[in-house]
């Protein structure tokens, strides 16, 4: 069976180590901090994939004394051919020494067979000082790999180049902040070069990477549709007594029904984001920041609504399906005439559904006497033709930023104005089951039907807005 792959991330403190560990591992729990010291014990985190582990990062301590530990190195080797055997000698006498405590840590998983993925600062100046370390390096034998981790603003990468050349292998530049996947990928298949035995796992390490972000959109897609579900038909219901004043219970009802929904709402951002192994938002206070409101406010519904022309059309859409239903029927003799006339039916329904409803969210209503008094109060479901499409634009923002956070992210993840051009993305057709589906979404558990026809029109609404919001991106 071949071995696992194994790299020990190596090199001077405060470089970058630990954000290149935790973008490969997949893992926001790592420490990240500015100041030196941080790791002070080697770490293993690997990678799985449904259970099935594909490598193994091992975030170490920085150099703390390279130049004494190359000096002994050099007084205690003979010959090139035992410079191997002479670092592990050192490690083995000075493990217990305080003095030498970071080195012997960083140098015993290399020693174990790990290789190494030496981290510097493109940022700051090339400094002979880091020469004595990656000299130690070398003494070890073992297949190696620099990565240029750019943390300031700084270039001085074909310095870092030039001097890394001598060294190493392979030199990468890597924002472990970020780098996007495609970089992740091929600074694996980087690795797959340092070692023969290396290359086939990593390989299966991409492929298996790759499918599991495309399960991760296909479930994310999922959520989305599910949350849609729950916030569409929520109702708020309480008894309404006989001589209780209306107008009271109506504004109670209306305010545990918007709590409701914001509560829904922050599920499925909890959900995406545990999805994603983004566990760590909130524990760090990095608490959703979303400019221009809440789910209420006007500044949202302008930002992620739809116009008026957009339900018309959509609503044609829907209508011309129910025509097209009369046509069969009538086993073609109206000549599309159903189809024409459901059209502008479902043009005008869309119209006089928006101007009745626009900013209602929902309504009160009564239901029929109790026994012992009084009626049961509803309110809900939503009726405003726009609340679906704020949901899901705003979901899908929170999913795309998700998805393309590096694990290496420590700044609070702020969602953008929203923008409801990228429904301009969507064809014709998938604008009308978007419509159809987020009018008609499923009644119960049992309602696979309409069910499946939301999680297509979501998921194909998830495929437009990656293709707006990564065109943008590229814009910019």
């Amino acid at each position: 069976m071949t071995a696992l792959p194994r790299f020990a991330v190596v090199g001077h403190p405060n470089k970058g180590k630990s954000s290149i560990v935790a973008t490969l591992a997949q893992n926001d729990g790592i420490a990240i901090a500015l100041e030196p010291g941080t790791t002070r014990d080697s770490q293993r985190y690997p990678l799985s994939v449904d259970g099935r582990p594909l490598y193994e990062l091992i975030d170490t301590p920085g150099f703390q004394r390279p130049r004494k530990v190359l000096a002994w190195l050099q007084a205690h080797s003979a010959s090139a051919s035992d410079r191997p055997d002479t670092v592990r000698a050192f490690v083995t006498q000075h493990r217990d020494d305080p003095r030498f405590h970071d080195e012997c840590e960083l140098l015993t998983p290399i020693l174990e067979g790990a290789g190494i993925l030496y981290v510097v600062d493109g940022a700051v100046p090339y400094s002979p000082e880091q020469e004595a370390e990656m000299e130690i390096l070398r003494w070890t034998g073992r297949p190696s790999l620099a990565l240029i981790n750019r943390i300031g603003e700084g270039d001085h990468l074909d310095d870092w180049r030039a001097a890394l050349g001598q060294y190493f292998q392979i030199v990468r530049d890597f924002d472990a902040v970020h780098a996007p996947f495609e970089t992740h990928l091929s600074l694996l298949r980087g690795f797959g070069q340092l070692a023969p035995e290396w290359e086939a796992p990593l390989e299966e390490a991409v492929g298996y990477l790759r499918g599991q972000r495309g399960h991760r959109q296909h479930r994310a897609m999922a959520l989305i549709a599910e949350a849609l579900t729950d916030m569409l038909l929520h109702v708020e219901s309480a008894r309404l007594a006989d001589d209780a004043n209306r107008n009271a219970l109506e504004h109670d009802l209306a305010r545990r029904w918007r709590d409701r929904q914001r509560q829904r709402e922050q599920h499925l951002r909890r959900d995406v984001e545990a999805l994603y192994q983004h566990r760590h938002l909130h524990r760090r206070e990095q608490a959703l920041d979303w400019q221009g409101g809440d789910l209420f406010s006007e500044q949202t519904r302008r930002a992620w609504g739809v116009s008026r022309a957009y339900l018309a059309t959509a609503g044609f859409g829907a209508g011309a399906l129910g025509g097209a239903g009369v046509d069969a029927l009538a086993a073609g003799h109206s000549l599309g005439t159903g189809a024409l006339i459901g059209g502008v039916l479902g043009a005008a329904g869309s119209l006089y559904y928006g101007e009745k409803y626009a900013g209602k969210l929902a309504a009160l209503k009564l239901l029929a006497p109790l026994t012992g008094g009084g009626r049961r109060a509803e309110f809900g479901p939503v009726r405003d033709p726009q609340f679906g499409y704020v949901v899901l634009g705003r979901a899908l923002e929170h999913w795309f930023q998700v998805s393309h956070r590096n694990h290496a992210g420590r700044d609070p993840l702020t969602l953008d104005q929203g923008d409801r051009h990228w429904l301009e993305q969507l064809p014709r057709g998938d604008r009308q089951r978007l419509q159809k589906a987020l009018q008609n979404p499923p009644r119960h558990p049992g309602d696979g039907k309409r069910r499946q026809a939301l999680e297509l029109a979501v998921e194909n609404a998830g495929a437009a807005f990656l293709q707006w919001r990564s065109g943008n991106d590229e814009a910019q």
